[in-house]
C-alpha cells in the first residue's frame, strides 16, 4: 500500500475578534491534513493551541514524522501508539476517516452511529468583553436557544446579571478558562445558580482545581482544561460534573469516541466542544455529539470566512457533513 501524506498551514480570518481570558484573535491559524490514495483523498484539520505547548511548527513537523508510516499503511488504531495526543494526531486521525469512507463508499458515521446523524443545536459563543458590550451582543443573539458566554476575570457577577438580562430565556454555558479563583469561584457560582445558568466550564486552573471537590457545586462543573484523555476521567469525577471533549484534545476521534463512552460509564455530563476552526474541524464532532447534552460547535458561525463547501447552519441548529466536506 502506498499513500501520500501532506500538511499545510491556512490562515482564516475571525469575524471582528474573538476573546477569552487568556487574550484576543482576529485570525486563526490551521493545519489540514490531506492523504491521497489512488486518487481519492481524505481531510482532518487540527487547532494548534498555545495554551498546550503546540505550534503551527511543531504540528507541521510532527506530522511530517509521521509521513513515511502513514505511507506504508499505518492504520488508526496504530496510529494512536505512534503519535502523541494533541493537534497533530487529530488532523491524521480524522484525515484517515476520511479517506476510509471514501474508499469504501461507506459514511464515517455507520461505524459508530445506530442511525443516520441528525441536525443539532449548538452553542453560540460571546466574546469577553465588559458587561455592556457582552449584554449587547447577547441581545443580538438572544433568539439563540443556547449560548455560551466568555468570563474568567476577578469580578463577573456584573457580566453574569447584564447577560441574563439580555437572554432571559436562553440556556446559557459559562466558561471561565480558568480565570477564577479559589477566593472568588464560590460566589460567582452562587450568582450563576441563582441565574440559572445551565453549566460553568473549567473556573479554575488544570491541575490547581482540587479545591472543587470540597465545595457545593449549585451548578454542574464542566471540565476543559484539566481533561484530555480517557485516563483523565476517574480521578476527576469527585470535582466536576461534565466534561468538554474536544478532538484537537484527545488526538482525533477515534480516542474521543472511547473516551465518550467512558465518560458516560462514569455517569459524567458530555459536552462536545472545539477549537475555533472552520467547517472541516467541526464535522467530525458534529457526528460525535449526536447524543450529548450540550454540543458547541460553532467555530464556522464565528469566522468571516469558511471553507467550502462548509457545514449547513440553520440558526442554531448545525447540520451533519456532507462526504465533500468530510466523511
Amino acid at each position: 500500500m502506498s499513500r501520500y501524506l501532506e500538511a499545510t498551514a491556512q490562515i482564516f480570518p475571525v469575524a471582528g475578534s474573538f476573546t477569552i481570558s487568556r487574550g484576543s484573535r482576529t485570525e486563526i491559524h490551521v493545519v489540514t491534513c490531506t492523504i491521497s490514495d489512488n486518487g481519492v483523498q481524505g481531510q482532518g484539520e487540527c487547532v494548534p493551541y498555545a495554551r498546550y505547548g503546540e505550534t503551527i511548527e511543531g504540528v507541521l513537523a510532527d506530522i511530517d514524522a509521521a509521513a513515511k508510516a502513514i505511507a506504508s499503511g499505518l492504520d488508526r488504531e496504530h496510529l494512536q501508539q505512534a503519535m502523541k495526543p494533541g493537534a497533530a494526531r487529530n488532523a491524521v486521525d480524522c484525515a484517515l476517516w476520511d479517506l476510509e469512507a471514501k474508499l469504501s463508499g461507506r459514511p464515517a458515521f455507520a461505524h459508530f452511529l445506530p442511525s443516520a446523524p441528525k441536525p443539532l443545536m449548538t452553542a453560540y459563543t460571546i466574546s469577553l468583553a465588559d458587561a455592556q458590550t457582552m449584554a449587547a451582543k447577547t441581545r443580538e443573539n438572544a433568539h439563540r436557544p443556547l449560548l455560551k458566554i466568555k468570563t474568567g476575570t476577578e469580578d463577573d457577577e456584573e457580566r453574569l446579571r447584564a447577560v441574563r438580562a439580555a437572554a432571559p430565556d436562553a440556556a446559557i454555558i459559562v466558561d471561565a478558562n480558568e480565570g477564577w479563583r479559589e477566593d472568588n469561584v464560590e460566589h460567582h457560582m452562587a450568582v450563576a445558580a441563582e441565574l440559572g445558568i445551565s453549566l460553568i466550564e473549567q473556573p479554575l486552573p488544570a491541575g490547581n482545581d482540587a479545591f472543587l471537590a470540597t465545595i457545593k457545586r449549585p451548578v454542574a462543573i464542566c471540565a476543559d482544561e484539566s481533561v484530555h484523555l480517557t485516563r483523565d476521567l476517574a480521578s476527576l469525577r469527585d470535582r466536576y460534573d461534565a466534561i468538554n471533549i474536544k478532538l484537537d484534545k484527545t488526538g482525533g476521534l477515534t480516542e474521543a469516541l472511547v473516551m465518550k463512552q467512558e465518560a458516560e460509564r462514569l455517569g459524567y455530563q458530555i459536552m462536545v466542544g472545539c477549537m475555533l476552526g472552520t467547517s472541516l474541524a467541526m464535522a467530525p464532532a458534529v457526528l460525535l455529539a449526536q447524543d450529548v447534552a450540550f454540543a458547541d460547535l460553532d467555530g464556522p458561525l464565528l469566522l468571516a470566512r469558511d471553507r467550502e463547501p462548509g457545514l449547513v447552519y440553520d440558526g442554531s441548529l448545525v447540520h451533519p457533513p456532507q462526504p465533500e466536506l468530510w466523511g
